[in-house]
């Protein structure tokens, strides 16, 4: 990944911008009646959730693949990956039903024909995708093993600007003991760490969140 200071709305177009606005002004109203976001943090709803999110589009996801976000809540990421990568499935699985059919309303709302969502737990979900995708969910080994249950390969192998079919969790802190967990758990794993504070330019909310990405190594291939 480029560490230079990038700027993930510079890339969107006029309709996806709107697009977010109007995200923010329907999760904010669902979140009166539904726990969707911690409502101390809807005043810095654009970095703390939006922006957070709109980092795991610094690569590129290949068109035609299919993402899970794990633990969707108010459709974070779930929604703006849908609204930015508009030829990319995303299923939002979530175990809270309100939440689950609080996000396939402002699905529909938006217009968004390639997000859905599933409700129920995890590791219950049957679909398959390519990718993985979590904040604040779960420790590394549990995604991990998630992804795995669900993981088919691409047709095609990804550029040098795409992300590698994975796990791309959001992550903050000391991962140190998620790490050996996920070691422990599967000893084949791949794995790359991106500093968002570095992405972004940024210190403060950013300066110890990170893309923790997940991948089988050489020696495994997906079902």
């Amino acid at each position: 990944m480029d560490t230079r200071t990038w700027d993930p709305f510079e890339q969107l177009t006029a309709e996806q911008r709107e697009q977010l606005d109007r995200f923010e002004e329907q999760l904010l109203r669902f979140n009166q009646r539904v726990n969707l976001i911690s409502p101390e943090t809807e005043d810095a709803f654009r970095t703390r959730h939006l922006l957070h999110c709109l980092t795991l589009t610094a690569r590129d996801f290949p068109a035609g693949s299919t993402i899970v976000d794990w633990g969707t809540g108010g459709g974070l990421p779930a929604i703006p990956l849908a609204i930015c990568e508009p030829e990319v499935t995303v299923v939002g699985v979530d175990s809270v039903g309100k939440k689950s059919r609080a996000v396939r309303t402002i699905a529909r709302r938006l217009g968004l024909e390639n997000c859905f969502t599933w409700n129920g737990r995890a590791e219950a979900w049957t679909g398959e995708a390519h990718y993985s995708v979590s904040r604040a969910t779960a420790p590394l080994a549990e995604l991990w093993r998630w992804h795995r249950h669900v993981a088919v390969p691409l047709d095609d192998t990804p550029d040098d600007d795409g992300w590698p079919p994975g796990l791309l969790a959001l992550k903050g802190g000391d991962l140190s003991e998620e790490l050996v967990d996920l070691r422990a758990f599967d000893s084949d794993v791949a794995i790359e760490r991106h500093s968002l504070g570095e992405l972004l330019g940024r210190d403060g909310f950013f300066g110890e969140k990170e893309i923790v990405a997940v991948r089988n190594g050489e020696s495994r291939s997906p079902r």
